[in-house]
């Protein structure tokens, strides 16, 4: 590795919502109870099919090494299936290719459709691992701003005052807003796109976690974008690192190579689950309830605490806060609230590196009375 290279990796900033669950951990070990609301992960398990059919692959006696590095036949067809059934579109299996996650998704996507100096816009506030993953790869992440004068989606004013882009990164639900694209919406970023020749990377791991109908697919209305999903959210499934991508067929040899070489494969036992785990609907959709549940007890909660300034949470499991009546340092906030109250939040930092100084996200992805606790903490809380 070149000096070159090493400072490009030193100066990919940290995830602060991970580094901000490190040190709530380490509050826990020095024995205080900590509320956690900064790390977006469900607080359930696998659903129980999923479990009993990797515990019954595992006694079975199977090998479980090395699939194909596009993952086991099966469970591509049943993606595929899985497009039918929710979106009515028509998914061929071959287009599947089932990765370790959505991150290796994002790695494998971005390392495929662009060159090192390539300009890929990422929407402010939105998921700070686009960014860093961009950034080590030696690809310019282009900061698209939005806020809620157009619902927290792109608009063709703020894609116009990106420049030139060689890609585009939406998310339907966003992370951290909650806000899901209209079809409408969707359209026209898709629109978009193709009229200026822009490649579209459409990040879907929210969906299944939306309050009021269904999230559109963007491979409903195109097949010419990356597509990518998660068991990771919905499906509850987030340490067993699975997840999959619908690539565009002048991509989908390139990202197949990339898995070989980078990873091999997802994990089989992991594969083996994630196939039963389309059968648990009814339990996923139970913890979907309960997100719903949580959101109602945060909002009320958050705004007895004086913070009534926050996005559209239209799904995922997330509030995104306007603080700046309390404070123009959100990480210094976020801290205090660890160290002072033992209530964990994210700065918003994370995910808006201009205005993120002002805003904090929740997740209510965890137990609704350790919401309305922590809520109670934040009102009673002098800074």
């Amino acid at each position: 590795m070149s000096l070159a290279e090493a400072a490009r990796a030193a100066a990919v900033p940290p995830f602060h919502a991970m580094a901000m669950g490190r040190a709530a951990t380490e509050r826990e070990a020095r024995g205080h109870r900590v509320l956690h609301l900064e790390v977006g992960q469900p607080s359930t398990p696998a659903p129980l099919g999923a479990r009993l059919a990797a515990i019954a692959a595992i006694e079975r006696g199977e090998a479980l090494g090395y699939t194909n590095a596009a993952g086991m036949m099966s469970l591509r067809r049943r993606i595929a299936q899985h497009y039918r059934e929710w979106y009515a579109v028509e998914v061929d299996s071959a287009e599947v290719i089932v990765v370790s996650g959505a991150s290796a998704g994002f790695t494998l996507a971005f390392a495929a459709a662009f060159e090192a100096g390539d300009r890929v816009g990422v929407v402010e506030p939105g998921y700070p691992c686009y960014r860093n993953t961009l950034l080590a790869l030696g690809v310019e992440p282009v900061a698209v701003a939005v806020d809620a004068s157009t619902r927290w989606v792109p608009d063709a004013a703020s894609l116009a005052a990106a420049g030139h882009l060689d890609g585009l990164i939406v998310a339907s639900p966003s992370n951290p807003t909650g806000t899901v694209l209209s079809p409408a919406a969707l359209a026209k970023i898709v629109d978009w796109c193709a009229e200026h020749e822009v490649l579209l990377i459409s990040d879907e791991i929210y969906h299944g976690i939306v309050f009021d109908g269904r999230a559109e697919s963007t491979r409903a209305l195109t097949a010419d974008a990356v597509v990518i999903n998660s068991f990771s959210k919905y499906f509850s499934m987030t340490g067993w690192r699975l997840g999959w991508m619908l690539a565009p067929s002048h991509l989908s040899a390139a990202v197949e190579r990339l898995q070989q070489n980078l990873y091999i494969c997802a994990p089989h036992v992991s594969q083996v689950a994630g196939l039963a785990a389309f059968d648990c609907t009814a339990e996923l959709d139970a913890h979907v309830a309960r997100y719903r549940s949580n959101r109602a007890v945060l909002l009320d909660g958050l705004a007895d605490a004086g913070l009534t300034q926050v996005a559209s949470a239209d799904g995922a499991f997330y509030v995104y806060a306007d603080v700046s009546h309390i404070t123009h340092d959100s990480m210094k906030l976020c801290r205090r609230w660890l160290d002072e109250l033992s209530v964990a939040c994210t700065p918003g930092l994370d995910f808006d590196l201009a205005r993120g100084h002002t805003t904090v996200r929740f997740s209510y992805a965890g137990d609704g009375a350790d919401l309305a606790q922590a809520c109670h903490r934040i009102a009673e809380w002098a800074p």
